[in-house]
C-alpha cells in the first residue's frame, strides 16, 4: 500500500523522499489551473514526478480534435517515454489543478534508475501499473455505455482502485474535459452528471468550482450490468 501524501510503498520505500535527497539534478515547478505543462511536439528531455495536484495528458489529431489520454495525481510520474529515446513529444500535459511538480533530466533520470534499484523498481511497478491502466480504458471504449464509462472516469479521479485511500472530493474539472476522457458529447456528460446528482452518487455545485465529492455509491453504477 502506498501513502498519497509521502508516495511510501508496501516495501517501506518513498520514491519521494529519495528523490528528494538522491542527489539528482532536478527542480521544482509550480503550475496554475490549466497552465501548460509540455504541448505535443515539443523536446522530451526530463521526466515528470507530481508531488501535488493533477494532470491531464492529452492528444491532438491532424484535424484538431483532442482526446484525453490519462488523468494523474501525486506520486504518478509522466514524460517518461523520453527513457526510450522518444525525442518529441506525443502529446501535451496540462496541470488541471494548482501543482507542484519535480522535473528530472532524462539523463540524470537514466542515471539514477541504473544505479538505485528501489527506484527502478518503483518506477516499472508504475509502468507496469499505466499499461494495465491503457489496456481497461480500451476495454471500457470498446464494451462500455457512456454512462458506465463517466461513472468510472470519475471513480478513477477520486482514485478509486488503487492501493491508496480514495480522496472523496476532486478537484475542479470541467463537464469539456469529462466528456473528452470519455469519449462523448458534453450534452450527453452532463445529462449524466445531473442523474447521478440526484441519485446520490455525486455532488457539486452548479459550476463545479468547489470540485466534485465523489460517494462510493457511485461503484454500483460501474458493477450494474
Amino acid at each position: 500500500m502506498r501513502n498519497t501524501k509521502t508516495g511510501t510503498t508496501a516495501n517501506g520505500f518513498d520514491a519521494q523522499t529519495f528523490l528528494d535527497s538522491a542527489g539528482i539534478a532536478k527542480r521544482i515547478v509550480d503550475y496554475r489551473r490549466n497552465e501548460v505543462i509540455f504541448a505535443q511536439g515539443d523536446r522530451g528531455d526530463s521526466v515528470f514526478y507530481i508531488q501535488r495536484g493533477g494532470v491531464k495528458l492529452s492528444v491532438v489529431s491532424k484535424t484538431g480534435k483532442e482526446a484525453v489520454v490519462a488523468m494523474l495525481g501525486p506520486t504518478d510520474f509522466f514524460g517518461e517515454a523520453c527513457l526510450a529515446d522518444q525525442t518529441l513529444r506525443i502529446g501535451s500535459a496540462t496541470a488541471i489543478t494548482s501543482s507542484a511538480v519535480l522535473v528530472i533530466g532524462r539523463k540524470q533520470m537514466a542515471k539514477v534508475l541504473h544505479e538505485q534499484n528501489k527506484l527502478a523498481d518503483r518506477f516499472i511497478a508504475h509502468m507496469v501499473t499505466r499499461n494495465v491502466r491503457i489496456e481497461q480504458d480500451l476495454i471500457d471504449q470498446l464494451f462500455n455505455s457512456s454512462e458506465k464509462r463517466l461513472a468510472r472516469a470519475l471513480l478513477l479521479l477520486a482514485r478509486y482502485g488503487k492501493q491508496t485511500k480514495p480522496r472523496q472530493v476532486v478537484a475542479k474539472i470541467s463537464q469539456e474535459t469529462l466528456s473528452e476522457m470519455v469519449g462523448t458529447t458534453r450534452s450527453r456528460v452532463n445529462f449524466f452528471m445531473n442523474k447521478f446528482k440526484k441519485l446520490g452518487f455525486i455532488e457539486y455545485d452548479a459550476d463545479l468550482d468547489a470540485g466534485i465529492q465523489i460517494n462510493s455509491s457511485l461503484l454500483s453504477v460501474v458493477l450494474h450490468d
